[in-house]
């Protein structure tokens, strides 16, 4: 670990469980932040009738989230302060492993070599937050087994794991920045 990526904070878990809202929230509060990869990579694919949806070719999505998570966190350098990440390269490998794909050894290198901050914020499976949506098509199990792929994921890598309670979007705001210790 660096002390330049002692700065970067990743939010990981399920989706559905909060963890743009509160990217959004520490972004309009002054802080860096970096915006999530697969929603924009859905969007993105979407548009423009391609192929790498996760329902479609998850090996080829997950190499698109790949490459935006190392852009991301190389562009987090020129960022001054704490850089909260929605989402990091760990994730990647966490969603090979859910879907029953191996993780291939570029994802695993790439996870050990990208670091962030040993303190990973996870956000637990909410069922009353949790919405589908037509880039978000995982049913709430789902949810709950991609939280946990996560946290084995960022554990196994000797991250320490603190979980965001279950609050409003301003406690949880409050909480993350009181566990970072600064302000933007």
């Amino acid at each position: 670990m660096t002390a330049a990526t002692d700065r970067y904070f990743v939010l990981s878990g399920g989706p559905g469980s909060g963890k743009t809202t509160l990217i959004e929230t520490l972004q309009a509060a002054g802080f860096a932040t970096m915006p999530e990869a697969g929603r924009a990579i859905i969007r993105d694919q979407m548009a423009v009738g391609g192929p790498a949806l996760p329902w479609n070719d998850p090996a080829l999505f997950a190499e698109l989230m790949l490459a935006w998570e190392l852009r991301s966190h190389q562009e987090a350098a020129s960022r001054g302060g704490p850089v909260f990440f929605d989402r990091g390269v760990p994730d990647v490998a966490g969603y090979l492993k859910l879907t029953g794909l191996p993780v291939p050894s570029h994802v695993e290198a790439a996870a050990r070599r990208f670091r962030y901050n040993r303190k990973v914020f996870m956000l637990p499976p909410w069922p009353q937050i949790f919405r589908q949506d037509d880039e978000r098509r995982q049913d709430f199990d789902e949810a709950a087994r991609t939280h946990a792929a996560m946290a084995e994921t960022y554990a196994g890598l000797g991250y320490d794991l603190v979980e965001v309670p279950r609050a409003s979007v301003a406690e949880r705001m409050r909480f993350v920045v009181s566990q970072v210790g600064t302000q933007p």
